[in-house]
């Protein structure tokens, strides 16, 4: 194949990271990449949105993110130069020549994520995906013109990478698999900025066992157990962080926001950005999507605090100010009790199609470690002495133990003051005291008359 080269810079940039201490830049294209305007635009969204409501620290970016994940990337392909370089073609060993490709691919990785990025998603029809193919391939971004200086058709094979594509699949799950790039940095991350120790594991022992096969990227047998930690890791960052059923309250109410300012708008009664207005229209750009940000949308929802629509102001209050829904966990037998619930809150003057949802996390865009279904060509291989590769839940009890356990809880959320013990006489105590019955130490709960006497 042919060897992508960029110019090399005089003299090497070094930014400090909290969590991988030092980032290394060396390449003019890489620098060219970080300096654009499309990718300066990740400063201003946040990694995990709303979770910030809940871990206040939370507030780190995408920005730095991509840098992680481009960092990780670099590392990793010295190792394989230096321990695993190819000496014949279809040896399964590394092709350095990939090297610059598939850093740029770790850097753009989730260059099309917009602000919010599921919600906004799930709303509006977008996929950051295929958005950030779009920026990297559309010929008037910065960023094409920054990889067109390596070879013409750079940009394409960059966003065949992020695709999914690109034939050879050490580069491609290199940044996107069980174990990748991506992964590793989002979970360190993620614990640094939350504050919590769940999401830490032995990243500097997964490098040293890092290595290339035919197929993929596999570990060494010695390494098994810092696999295993990263797993545990995972795992634990998902049930304490990203599943935090405040977390999955805000982005409810976030959710019916942006649903109640799309039926709004069409009323012709909505004061909003031009940007914004594009997306509720149906008829955005690449252009409009690259104007919006957090802080687009949080000028959005200021304004609408003051929205003559009393629910669209209630709920842009109560997503700024982190009002929160309460919530209680259900199952399939007290689903049942759900239209009795609603009805209650619709009586208490709550409109129930923007005040309560119910809330799966066994559907969040998360897993800890699925080997098989849709994630079977991304399972985590270990190699054996004789250099068989075996998956990695065959030889961790622990794993297995993960393997296919409910992950998360199914949840009922309402307004907080369904659940209100205050003394002072209310109009609607009997409502309350009729939904509480139903509710008990957070968790609906069947009310069974007692049998009679014979």
């Amino acid at each position: 194949m042919a060897r992508f080269q960029s110019k090399k810079l005089t003299n090497e940039i070094v930014l400090r990271d909290p969590v991988h201490e030092y980032i290394h830049i060396d390449d003019q294209v890489v620098l060219d990449v970080l300096s654009s305007k499309e990718f300066q635009r990740m400063r201003r969204i946040k990694q995990l949105g709303p979770i910030s409501y809940v871990f206040p620290g939370a507030t780190h970016t995408r920005f730095e993110h991509n840098l992680g994940v481009y960092e990780l990337t670099r590392r990793i392909c010295n190792i394989f130069a230096e321990k695993y370089p190819t000496q014949n073609p279809g040896d399964g060993l590394w092709d350095d020549n990939n090297r610059l490709l598939v850093e740029c691919a770790g850097l753009l990785h989730d260059i099309g994520h917009g602000p919010y990025s599921h919600t906004f998603e799930h709303l509006f029809g977008t996929n950051h995906e295929k958005i950030g193919q779009k920026i990297i391939t559309d010929p008037n971004t910065e960023i094409n013109q920054a990889l067109k200086q390596v070879a013409p058709n750079f940009p394409e094979l960059v966003a065949s990478v992020i695709a999914k594509t690109y034939p050879n699949p050490q580069v491609v799950k290199m940044i996107s698999s069980q174990a990748d790039a991506d992964r590793m940095d989002y979970l360190e991350r993620d614990a640094y900025f939350t504050g919590v120790t769940y999401g830490k594991f032995d990243l500097s022992r997964i490098l040293r066992e890092i290595r290339p096969y035919s197929d993929g990227i596999c570990f060494t047998n010695s390494g098994m157990h810092a696999v295993e930690d990263y797993i545990v890791s995972r795992y634990q960052m998902y049930q304490q962080v990203y599943f935090h059923r405040v977390g999955r309250s805000m982005e409810i109410i976030l959710h019916h926001l942006l649903e109640r300012a799309k039926i709004v708008y069409r009323r012709g009664i909505l004061q909003v950005t031009p940007s914004l207005a594009k997306f509720l229209e149906g008829n955005w750009t690449l252009s409009d999507y690259l104007k919006l940000d957090d802080g687009v949308m949080e000028t959005n929802f200021s304004m609408w605090t003051n929205s003559a629509d009393p629910i669209l102001a209630d709920l842009a209050a109560r997503y700024l100010y982190r009002k929160p829904l309460a919530s209680v966990k259900i199952d399939e037998e007290t689903k049942n009790l759900l239209p009795k619930l609603k009805d209650l809150i619709k009586q208490a003057g709550f409109n129930p199609t923007y005040y309560t949802d119910t809330n799966s996390a066994f559907d969040e865009p998360y897993d800890a470690y699925k080997p098989s279904g849709k994630n079977a060509n991304s399972q985590i291989e270990i190699m054996q002495d004789d250099g068989n590769l075996i998956e990695l839940s065959q030889l961790s009890p622990l794993v297995r133990a993960l393997n296919g356990t409910l992950q998360g809880d199914e949840r009922f959320f309402f307004p907080k003051i369904m659940m209100s013990n205050s003394s002072e006489p209310q109009i609607f105590d009997p409502l309350y005291q009729q939904f509480q019955k139903y509710v008990k130490n957070g968790a609906l709960r069947y009310l069974r008359r007692p049998k009679k006497k014979e």
